[in-house]
């Protein structure tokens, strides 16, 4: 398939380019990032030392901590008459990270998008209603100029306002869906609400953010009537979302190979997991000016998909992030990781795909509770039993107990954002 913003690229030429790349963003952040130069400095390294791809290996990594010890600006490396933007993380701990944005970075990141409508199988008469956060965030500024770069309608509404985001979808006929995958369950319920499905022309979502369960995927697009829905993935340190997006074959994220280098390391031993393993994602940018990147941790875990596509994408490809290495919750000295929990409630069809998990401490012991939905059309008279069957399910997942509550449909909290998961109420 012929695709305008996506190359098509052997391995040889990929390499090829990876190498350029990082041969250049080693010399741009020694000549021209502080913070860059005495960290390869550090390890006895001049822009000269690489060589091949292989040399990678001897960089120093980058941490969220460099990020917030540089704030407000980390690592930049351009002078500020060239920085034409900022955007900050939504992250909750300690100073944002911030990150500075060329108008060469801004081109890359809108390019980086526009491959992902275009993957997603998206025409320039598509009409995208943009359903994330605006502003400081970098969601709702990658969407709308990915979409415009690649020729769609954008419908730029933000979060929240479900009345005026119905009336968006129903009156201009929006075609494809972009959000967060709790925002896209809110919005199918409103439109079940308000029996509007027959006035719905959605064809597509493309969501991401946070992880979600394959059974309220199953879910929003029944609602809504979507034909196909993709899992984008991405973050602020590096540019934004639109780093890769899933392709109808859905078997993996194919990302941007040729924009940035992705190594799989064991977040203990930062050594390269075996070929197939779970582990965390470091990232390099290859041509990132005002903030490059150099084996930047995300803390995402995730493993690499091995073989060729069968949608005909060169890209490479990644598995959908599975977790984080910092959201490992460590219950009675087991970790756990709330994907785990999502999995194993996955299993009972008479659940739906809203949980939570709230952590308690009594008198220095450590307890879990997991209260999760009962599907739509279940009824509660089985709800024991059918608390005590998830509950033995999750003990022998976890190795660990909780105690288990069945809820009625919506009585959990929804959300425009990402949906909080997991209550630690131990402090």
């Amino acid at each position: 398939m012929g695709h305008r913003f996506i190359p098509h690229l052997s391995a040889d030429e990929l390499a090829a380019r990876q190498l350029e790349g990082l041969k250049w963003t080693v010399n741009h952040a020694f000549e021209n990032s502080p913070a860059y130069t005495r960290k390869l400095r550090d390890m006895g390294l001049r822009p000269g030392d690489v060589k091949s791809l292989d040399d990678l290996s001897r960089l120093p990594f980058t941490s969220v901590e460099d990020l917030r010890e540089g704030y407000p600006l980390p690592l930049l490396a351009v002078p500020e008459e060239q920085v034409v933007r900022i955007h900050g993380s939504s992250g909750t701990t300690g100073k944002r990270k911030v990150m500075a944005y060329t108008q060469k970075d801004v081109d890359t990141w809108k390019h980086m998008m526009a491959r992902c409508f275009e993957i997603a199988g998206c025409t320039p008469l598509d009409r995208a209603q943009i359903c994330v956060g605006y502003g400081l965030w970098t969601a709702g500024a990658g969407f709308q100029l990915g979409c415009e770069h690649f020729g769609a309608m954008a419908l730029p509404v933000g979060p929240g306002m479900l009345d005026i985001q119905v009336q968006i979808l129903t009156d201009l006929g929006a075609t494809v869906l972009c959000s967060t995958a709790s925002m896209a369950l809110l919005m199918a319920e409103e439109v079940e609400k308000r029996g509007l499905q027959d006035r719905l022309k959605l064809k597509r979502g493309i969501f991401g953010a946070e992880p979600h369960t394959p059974k309220m995927r199953e879910r929003f697009e029944a609602l809504l009537g979507l034909e196909d829905s993709f899992d984008i993935v991405g973050m602020t340190e590096l540019y934004g979302p639109g780093t890769g997006l899933e392709c109808p074959a859905h078997d993996g994220v194919h990302y941007w190979a040729d924009l940035y280098i992705l190594e799989i390391l064991d977040p203990e031993t930062l050594r390269p997991v075996a070929p197939g393993e779970i582990g965390e994602m470091v990232v390099t940018s290859l041509c990132k000016e005002a903030s490059p990147l150099i084996r930047y941790r995300t803390r995402d875990l995730t493993r690499l998909v091995e073989g060729e596509c069968s949608c005909g994408c060169s890209m490479p490809r990644h598995d959908k992030i599975l977790g984080r290495s910092d959201d490992m919750i460590i219950v009675r000295g087991v970790n756990v990781y709330p994907g785990q929990v999502a999995e194993v409630l996955g299993r009972f069809p008479e659940l739906s795909s809203e949980y939570q998990i709230v952590l308690t401490r009594v008198e220095g012991k450590d307890y879990m509770a997991v209260n999760v939905e009962r599907g739509a059309k279940d009824l509660s008279g089985n709800d024991p039993a059918l608390a005590a069957a998830v509950s033995q399910a999750l003990h022998k997942a976890l190795l660990v107990s909780a105690k288990v509550g069945v809820l009625d449909p919506g009585e959990l909290p929804r959300t425009f954002a990402k949906t909080r998961r997991v209550l630690d109420e131990r402090q």
